[in-house]
């Protein structure tokens, strides 16, 4: 009786083939990488910083200013923020009661820091004081000034936008601690244009004539 025939076995592939393959594989790697890099999430790009300092003013004329002999020494607190208004969000609002913030737009310091600077220097120049320091401070100072920032946006609910800002200034006896004086100031500047750049720089025009009325009053209020 004849036997029966063997089953053919599948023969293994033969080096030709497995060389192909991954002659392909290694032509197609590429391709892939590059189609996961264009899938994958974009970095965000980093936010345009403002300041509200645009740096010192022109000098004044010459000649020195003679102060009395009993001229007070001031110094300066590190001012307060209101709620919403004490981070480095550059805010703005379209309607009443409603504030928003730039997405790719901030302070390179919350507000209320910025503008501590901006007050020496301008009460500084007022020239009613002896020295003005800013706290904290090893010198005692016979008056001491507090603000607080109660507000700082762009509104866009007017044409052209207008930046308002609104400080809350208080000046006391250091002595007795005791307040001799207070006011709120409000400034409007209005904006070249309906966007956050030309709103940084209404800010920077409108912190300026703030901290010149608030040296103005500190420095009447001393005397």
């Amino acid at each position: 009786m004849t036997p029966a025939h063997p089953a053919h076995h599948a023969r293994p592939p033969g080096r030709a083939g497995g060389v192909a393959r991954w002659c392909w594989l290694a032509a197609l790697l590429p391709l892939l990488t590059a189609c996961a890099g264009t899938l994958l999430p974009k970095p965000a790009p980093a936010p345009a910083r403002f300041t509200l300092d645009t740096g010192p003013a022109a000098p004044p004329a010459p000649g020195a200013r003679v102060l009395p002999a009993d001229a007070p020494t001031l110094t300066v607190d590190l001012p307060r923020a209101a709620p919403g208004y004490d981070s480095r969000r550059m805010v703005y609002q379209r309607r009443p009661q409603q504030m928003e913030a730039f997405a790719f737009h901030e302070w390179v310091e919350p507000p209320a820091q910025m503008l501590a600077p901006l007050l020496v220097r301008a009460l500084q120049d007022q020239g009613g004081f002896r020295a003005v320091l800013r706290a904290p401070s090893a010198a005692a100072g016979g008056w001491r000034l507090e603000t607080e920032l109660l507000r700082l946006h762009q509104d866009f609910s007017l044409r052209p936008s207008q930046v308002r800002l609104s400080v809350r200034a208080v000046l006391l006896n250091s002595a007795t601690r005791q307040a001799v004086a207070w006011r709120e100031f409000d400034v409007s500047v209005a904006a070249t244009g309906d966007d956050p750049v030309a709103g940084a720089a209404a800010a920077q025009a409108a912190a300026r004539q703030l901290a010149n009325e608030v040296a103005a009053f500190s420095a009447e209020r001393a005397r």
